[in-house]
């Protein structure tokens, strides 16, 4: 649901491994997969999918076994009404959203029995309507249920994205893996897309790389207080991962904001702020970089054009 770069790609690797798989997208790159299959370019391997069945209305789809949910976070609700044609009692939803609250919100509309959290780490991108390009060997989808418990159905999944030729992991506890990667993603995501530069200009600068660590300092502290149990040292841990991206690398967010798109800022720092408001954890940080993206969240319409 939302075969964009991510859902293209693990959708059309699935297909070529011959599990049933119906791709939902929209617009001209659904029309392309429809004339043309799916196409992906990777160093894991490129793909021609001919043919994979596509479609823009999940009515037509029917209750499947596992939906991969990975539309906007600012289209969680209107995508959770959509799919609720393809759910039967034991389906499977997992989550891939930016961020640390879409599990919660799409639970509270189809059932969170239905709901896995997943954290998705691959970079890709379509260049063109049909094609995916996968521009790195990591391309890891980690996914568990919210109560932390082993099911056979994650295990099911795991097997099958391992059988297709992409990574899968099963974390001990997945609240742990989305906060571990938020911590870094919202002050990566709001700094890159505020001052439109890439990581390496603001990494590399003394003033603006403290402002970096002090933002994902400040994240930590409110996920300390929401999953009590967060394992110690995931600054130190990611801030060393960072330090190993490509000078060039940047949030997608930036993508979206020169693009004119909307922007899921709401869901990054500001999620930040709104529980450490929830929580009574001052985010001066994330509060700056929230309300300084506000005029531009809704794309162009609200910003007189992408870049203005």
């Amino acid at each position: 649901m939302g075969a964009g770069a991510l859902g293209g790609y693990f959708g059309g690797r699935l297909a070529a491994a011959e599990h049933e798989v119906v791709l939902i997208a929209r617009g001209a790159h659904l029309a392309a997969i429809q004339e043309r299959g799916l196409k992906i370019l990777s160093p894991r391997g490129d793909l021609h999918v001919a043919e994979i069945a596509a479609t823009d209305d999940p009515r037509s789809v029917g209750p499947v076994d596992v939906i991969m949910f990975m539309v906007k976070n600012y289209d969680v609700q209107s995508a959770a009404q959509a799919i609720a044609p393809m759910l039967g009692p034991t389906t499977m939803v997992v989550t891939c959203q930016n961020g640390v609250s879409a599990h919660d919100r799409l639970g509270a509309i189809i059932g969170a029995q239905h709901v896995v959290a997943g954290v998705a780490r691959i970079p890709a991108d379509i260049p063109e309507p049909g094609v995916i390009n996968h521009s790195a060997m990591w391309d890891t989808l980690s996914f568990g249920e919210l109560d932390g418990r082993v099911t056979s159905r994650i295990e099911a999944f795991r097997d099958a994205i391992i059988g297709a030729g992409a990574t899968a992991v099963i974390p001990d506890n997945i609240l742990h893996d989305l906060w571990a990667k938020f911590i870094s993603q919202a002050m990566l995501a709001s700094i890159t897309t505020l001052t439109r530069l890439d990581i390496g200009p603001l990494r590399n600068n003394p003033d603006s790389r403290a402002l970096f660590l002090a933002g994902m300092e400040e994240a930590d502290r409110v996920g300390r207080v929401v999953v009590p149990d967060l394992p110690e040292g995931i600054v130190e841990k990611t801030w060393k991962t960072v330090g190993t991206l490509p000078d060039t690398m940047h949030a997608s967010m930036l993508d979206d904001l020169n693009a004119g798109k909307r922007l899921e800022v709401d869901y990054l720092s500001g999620d930040v702020v709104r529980l450490g408001r929830q929580y009574g954890i001052p985010t001066p940080i994330h509060e700056v970089f929230w309300a300084a993206l506000q005029p531009f969240k809704e794309g162009s319409q609200s910003n007189g054009g992408p870049g203005k």
